[in-house]
Formats: structure tokens, sequence, C-alpha cells
């Protein structure tokens, strides 16, 4: 069972015992992302997080690492759009000295010049390796095309511009006003007993932030074209259509929807544009969810020559789906697959302490798994036939990394 707890200081903890394990999972989650940006101070988040690691008042860079590693666990971070974690997972034994290590990191990182000039070539090679990732960059550009000037189009990692702006001062500020306590979840699933809130809350539950905009403007919908030539042996192709906000009530139809259309090897587009046509070695669709918008992306790389065949063949796996529908037994494996996939992460401690980090956060509610598995099964070949209609439209964006810069003739 999920319990919560509001701490004073308004941070929100939620805990689920699991006495049948042996490890815990802690993650610190702040709703804060490259969304909460601006031109000037893009990549911050990432950057920050990346700090985090490179030393405290007590303890140096390898310290934190060499701690970790002494008792055979696991820490580690991440940024998104919306939202940044740091977690750890360790044997049940070491849950206290995780949540210290991780409480010293967040509220005593130094940020001291030596460490951020070092860092910031870490995070300038990190760049220049996704630069050489054409198959990532081109998601980056679909972003760019449908958000155009709204943050949910920066880049995560930023730029070496912006990068080279930011001081322990600027990193300290933006965390005083971003990091506030309504903004912080602390998840915790394993095997520890209640008791272990209160040490959360003696750690988290008094401090105070700072208040600023955190420019979250509802995003508008555009279709654009963006194209990158690029020296590479593939044209790397997305399509980008409006879905779905977190939370929304068709986001489990979405979800049977995208896994019919390219989200396993099952999928239409795997068997239409790998198996059959042998097209493409790497193809896929999948939708991500904001806070107010969402977006189906369709991905799928090959040789230059073969890219008006491609987008043809996408083009008619879409019209035939919209067209004739889904099956029966399209959805039922679909509902089976997604209901095997839900209990075989409940075997995991970190997973169900992401999944209930993250609900939290976005949408201050718990479903238990008989509810979840309710939901998937009153999906319905109608709602998803209907759903695929609405999303499928003429109004989608396209990005394209290719040796020649070249669109699909027929786009």
């Amino acid at each position: 069972m999920i319990k919560k707890y509001t701490c004073q200081n308004g941070l929100r903890i939620v805990h689920e015992e699991i006495p049948t394990v042996r490890s815990v999972a802690i993650g610190i989650w702040i709703g804060t992302g490259s969304r909460n940006e601006n031109p000037d101070n893009n990549g911050i988040s990432h950057f920050l997080e990346h700090m985090f690691f490179k030393g405290t008042k007590t303890k140096s860079a390898k310290e934190i690492a060499e701690a970790f590693d002494s008792i055979g666990g696991q820490v580690n971070a991440f940024t998104s759009k919306e939202y940044t974690c740091y977690y750890a997972k360790v044997l049940d034994n070491h849950a206290q000295f995780a949540l210290d290590t991780l409480a010293d990191m967040f509220f005593n990182s130094t940020f001291v010049d030596e460490e951020l000039k070092k860092e910031k070539n870490v995070v300038y090679e990190e760049i220049k390796m996704y630069e050489d990732t054409p198959d990532d960059i081109v998601h980056d550009l679909l972003s760019k095309a449908v958000y155009e000037n709204h943050p949910l189009g920066y880049p995560i990692l930023g730029t070496e511009e912006t990068l080279d702006t930011f001081t322990g001062q600027t990193l300290k500020e933006y965390m005083h006003n971003m990091y506030t306590p309504d903004q912080v979840v602390i998840s915790v699933a394993g095997n520890v007993s209640d008791s272990f809130i209160k040490e959360i809350e003696s750690l988290f539950g008094s401090y105070e932030g700072g208040n600023t905009d955190r420019n979250e403007h509802i995003p508008t919908f555009h279709t654009n074209k963006t194209v990158r030539k690029k020296d590479t042996e593939q044209a790397h192709l997305c399509l980008g259509f409006e879905g779905l906000p977190i939370g929304h009530e068709d986001i489990y139809d979405l979800i049977v929807l995208n896994n019919i259309l390219g989200g396993s090897m099952s999928s239409r587009l795997f068997q239409e544009v790998r198996e059959q046509k042998g097209l493409a070695y790497s193809v896929f669709s999948y939708h991500s969810s904001f806070k107010d918008t969402g977006m189906v992306t369709i991905y799928a790389g090959t040789g230059a020559k073969q890219l008006d065949h491609l987008f043809d063949t996408i083009q008619s796996t879409l019209n035939n789906l919209k067209n004739t529908g889904v099956t029966v037994k399209e959805v039922q494996n679909c509902k089976e697959q997604l209901k095997g996939s839900l209990m075989l992460s409940l075997e995991s401690t970190n997973s169900r302490m992401s999944r209930n980090g993250k609900n939290e956060l976005l949408l201050g509610k718990h479903r238990s798994l008989d509810e979840i598995v309710e939901v998937i099964d009153k999906v319905s070949i109608d709602q998803v036939n209907q759903l695929a209609q609405k999303i499928f439209t003429p109004h989608y964006s396209v990005s394209l990394v290719s040796p020649d810069g070249r669109l699909p003739k027929n786009i």
C-alpha cells in the first residue's frame, strides 16, 4: 500500500513498504526541468543535476562515489523536460546512509569554481557526443519544430554558449527559486517501515525556498518541417502528431494505439517497414505526455536513397490503420502485454519508487494495481479507432537529419 505524508513546508513523501525484498530505492523528484528555463539559462537544470555529484561541505566527488560503491549501492540522476530526479538504491540496512548522503548533496553541494570548470567540460563533451548521434538529434529537432520558441522545444542539455555563463551563484539562485518544497516529492519503495518517514521529515521537512515565475505557459502545437544536413550513413526521419497530456482520460486508449502502431516488435510499423520491406533496422513510435500537451512520434532510419519509399510506407501504414481500424486480436494482445509489463515492474523497487514519485509529482494521485488493470480492460476497439482518426491527421511536423538534406518527395 502506498502511503503519503505532507510535511509542514509542503514537501510530499510517498512510501511503499515491501517487506519481501532486501533493497530500498529512494528518489528525490523535483518539478523542474528544461521547460522552466529561458533562452539565457537553457541547460541549467541538467547542469545543476551534474553538480550535485561534485562535492559537498563534507565529501568530495570521489568520496560520494566511493561511499555508494563501498556498500554495493547505486546512485544516479536524470533531467527531463518537466522534472529532475536524484535517486539511490541500496540494501535495506544502508537506507539511512543513502538518505543522509542524498540530503547532503541536496543541501550542502558547494559548486566550487574548480569543479564547475571541470564539469562544464564534461557537459561540453556530452553535447558533442549527442551531436555525433543523429538518431538522437532528430528528436530534439522535432521538439523544436512542434513547440518552436516554447521552452518544451529547448534541448535539455542546453548549449555551449548558455553553459559558459553558469556560476556557483546562478546555480544556487536557480535552486533556491525552483527547488521549492511544494515542488519536491521524496519517494521510497522497499523494505523500510513507516518510521523512515520521520527520518525524511527531519532532514527535508523544514527548509524553505524562493518564489519565481515557473515559466509554464501552455504550448501551441505547430506544423513545421525541419532539416539538418549532416554527414551520416542514414537518413533519420521523425513525424510528430499532437497527442494527449498526462492524466488525460483517454491516455490508456493512446497507450494501446501507440503499441499497436509502433511500440513493439509485432507492431504494424515494425512488421511493415522492417519485416516486410526491409527498409529500416530501427523503426518505432512513442508517446510523450506533458502537463498540458503531448506528442506521438514516429521514428525510422534508412539509407538516403530509400527515404521516399520509407515515408510512403509509413503513410500507407497510418492510412490503413485509420481506414480499416485495429483488430480484436491486436487490442487484446496489447492489453495483456501492458498488464504483463505492469506486473513485472512490481518486482523492482526502483520501478515502484519511480512510478510513485512521478505520479505524485505530476498527478497528485495513485491508482492501485486493480484500478489500473480495470482501466486497461475497459479500453475498446471503438475508442482506439476514434483516437486514431483524431491524432493521425495532416496536421503534423517533420524533422530530418540526412546526408543530402532532402525531404521526401510526397511530404
